[in-house]
């Protein structure tokens, strides 16, 4: 009999207390927060050494933190300023790529009386050498976050973000809704690095679209390390112009309790536009999701990788990958492969002939299958596999 599933089921909007945003109060400094704020986003990749980074926006429930850059041509906004700002925010790009009415999250976040999140805009030609930092932080229980962010690289410019989504460490329960719409523009390059670590009871539903330009590249690492009770995330990329790229890798932990379904459309319009959805999920109790489906109208390359490590499923865990392609045109190249198991055991015995430990060796072996070279985590996203491998070890022990 297969298990129920845990998740997915539709939101009680109601539920959840939506904290009223504070625009009177002063922004401050990454280093003025406070001790256990510090600790919350620097698990998720936002840390106050900002000798590392471009510059830092941190929201507090709906209130915003930190806002600026330390960079010539990199224009940091919280979102309701941006409108306020520039007229042709709302007339291009606000609300353009996700619709306002697609389904209740968008519906509800589109109702705020003023919108939250970020605005970032790299302007033509400018190359942003250290990652920028986002920090949007729950830090009250059985609240909702509801955010709306932006992000635009005109033609010719760089730029690495780090996404840092989290709750505080004594925070169990509440609800977290983000609509983020990001512009690639011709030959620039967007890698967009978002990092979550959640309460085990709250509800996360972000909604992301993408367009890419002529030439533009698109990098896009989505991690779970400390999942949430219900994740759903299925974001939507539009390649339209002629060589344009994106890569996607997710790296998902499904722990007891937690239902994460990950997924990712993308859509190859542009002449010899090409992408790659790559799943990693390790399981150890949790259910997991594995989803995606690439279209192409066009001549393309595409390949979608699922691959996924059942450790401990227990009564009502699973990982299931449904990896899907779509060829509208006959010079459209498209693959995809899935894969599910657990740590094979020659693998584990190879390593302990050459003098490893088995407990180091199947901590090795996890991590090997967990690694990602993403740029900025480093020591944090180490950290975050780190415990996955642990958790893992107990779990075939």
């Amino acid at each position: 009999m297969s298990p129920m599933l845990t998740g997915g089921k539709a939101i009680n909007f109601q539920h959840y207390v939506q904290p009223a945003a504070l625009d009177d109060l002063p922004l401050v400094s990454l280093d003025g927060l406070q001790g256990s704020d510090s600790a919350s986003l620097a698990e998720v990749g936002v840390i106050t050494n900002e000798a590392q980074r471009a510059g830092s926006f941190v929201m507090r429930n709906s209130h915003t933190l930190c806002s600026y850059a330390h960079v010539d041509g990199l224009e940091v906004l919280p979102i309701h300023q941006a409108l306020e700002k520039y007229d042709w925010l709302g007339e291009k790009y606000y609300w353009k790529l996700v619709k306002r009415d697609a389904d209740d999250v968008t519906r509800h976040v589109a109702a705020q009386s003023q919108p939250q999140g970020f605005f970032i805009r790299v302007m033509p030609g400018v190359k942003v050498e250290l990652p920028y930092q986002a920090g949007l932080y729950m830090a009250e229980a059985n609240s909702a976050q509801t955010l709306h962010n932006v992000v635009i690289v005109e033609e010719g410019a760089e730029l690495t973000l780090i996404t840092g989504c989290t709750t505080h460490q004594g925070v169990e329960e509440g609800l977290h809704l983000a609509v983020s719409e990001f512009y690639i523009g011709k030959q620039a390059t967007l890698t967009n690095n978002m990092v979550h670590a959640w309460g085990p009871k709250v509800t996360v539903r972000p909604k992301a679209g993408t367009a890419v330009a002529a030439g533009g590249c698109y990098n896009s690492n989505y991690i779970s390390l400390r999942p949430a009770a219900d994740i759903i995330t299925n974001p939507v990329t539009w390649l339209n112009g002629e060589g344009a790229t994106a890569r996607f890798q997710s790296i998902v932990l499904g722990a007891p309790g937690s239902f994460i379904q990950s997924g990712g459309e993308v859509y190859l319009n542009g002449l010899n536009s090409s992408t790659e959805l790559i799943h990693r999920a390790v399981c150890t109790g949790g259910q997991i999701l594995q989803e995606g489906l690439l279209v192409g109208s066009n001549a393309c390359r595409a390949h979608i990788d699922c691959s996924g490590m059942l450790l401990n499923a227990g009564d009502e865990g699973f990982i299931q990958s449904n990896p899907g392609l779509r060829a509208l045109n006959p010079d459209a190249q498209m693959s995809h492969e899935a894969s599910i198991g657990k740590i094979a055991p020659d693998q584990v015995e190879y390593l302990m002939a050459r003098g490893i430990g088995e407990r180091d060796a199947i901590s090795m072996i996890i991590r090997g299958f967990l690694q990602a070279d993403i740029e900025g985590l480093g020591a944090e996203l180490d950290a975050r596999i780190a415990e996955i491998a642990n958790l893992a070890d107990l779990a075939e022990g």
